[in-house]
């Protein structure tokens, strides 16, 4: 099977301070991979590199596109790439605001994406918003709403129905129950599991949190200092950890 994704030896360095350096690895069709580490350990800044949100210095981001097989995104065209990330790809932010229009209605915010890749006829974009927004637990009646009308959960489901609604291949995920409450957090992992399964999707998610990638991630990657440090199976990982870091964040002896 060809990957999806193919991740070569990616680099970026803030002057003298290394944000994440020698980050190879490969993702295949349906497959999800988390990253974890404390704060600082940049899996943050590998995931913006990923993502095209912030350019690496050295390494390659090769992903098998659907006219051209496997393309380097770094060394697209800007037009292609901004195709790219209408299409094949989205982006979950952490904050629902930042992915989110709050001035347009919740049916709008769906319907934007579909109208990205071409959607023109009125009444099947709001009739496919309305699904999407039922999909993710949204009433019907609530597509006229604003988003600042939603509570952060809703918010940030909306922020998912809005990524998914053009069927993205790959989706990334920063941090996507960070700040919610414990409850809300797990509605919203049990509604992200559902639709990877359904979906096919694949995705790299990044977060702090062991729960999420256990119930998530079919493959983990452990990050300090810019570097990983741990890869392999989640359940691997996470139940006969290694690397002494990774035994660190286990155990809880470390807070992330």
């Amino acid at each position: 099977m060809t990957p999806l994704l193919q991740v070569r030896d990616l680099a970026k360095f803030y002057g003298s301070r290394r944000g994440c350096e020698g980050v190879s690895f490969d993702l295949y069709p349906g497959e999800v991979m988390g990253i974890v580490g404390e704060s600082g350990s940049g899996k943050s800044t590998l995931l913006s590199c990923l993502a095209g949100h912030l350019p690496p210095d050295r390494g390659e981001v090769i992903f098998d596109t659907h006219g051209h097989g496997p393309r380097d995104t770094l060394t697209m065209s800007e037009p292609e790439r901004r195709m790219l990330m209408r299409t094949d790809w989205a982006f979950v932010h952490q904050h629902a605001r930042d992915g989110l229009r709050m001035g347009v209605s919740a049916g709008g915010n769906v319907g934007e994406r579909m109208m990205a890749v071409g959607a023109r006829h009125y009444g099947d974009i709001r009739a496919q918003a309305i699904d999407w927004l039922g999909r993710v637990e949204i009433a019907a009646d609530r597509v006229d709403d604003k988003p600042q009308a939603f509570s952060g959960g809703m918010q940030q489901r909306l922020q998912i129905a809005r990524n998914l609604v053009t069927g993205p291949r790959l989706v990334f995920m920063d941090e996507p129950t960070g700040g919610l409450d414990v409850s809300v957090q797990a509605r919203l992992l049990d509604l992200l599991r559902g639709l990877v399964r359904e979906m096919g999707l694949s995705a790299i998610i990044v977060t702090h949190d062991l729960a999420v990638v256990r119930l998530l991630a079919d493959r983990l990657m452990v990050m300090k200092d810019g570097r990983v440090v741990e890869d392999g199976l989640t359940d691997q990982v996470l139940d006969d950890p290694q690397h002494g870091y990774t035994q660190l964040l286990v155990s809880s002896v470390l807070q992330v």
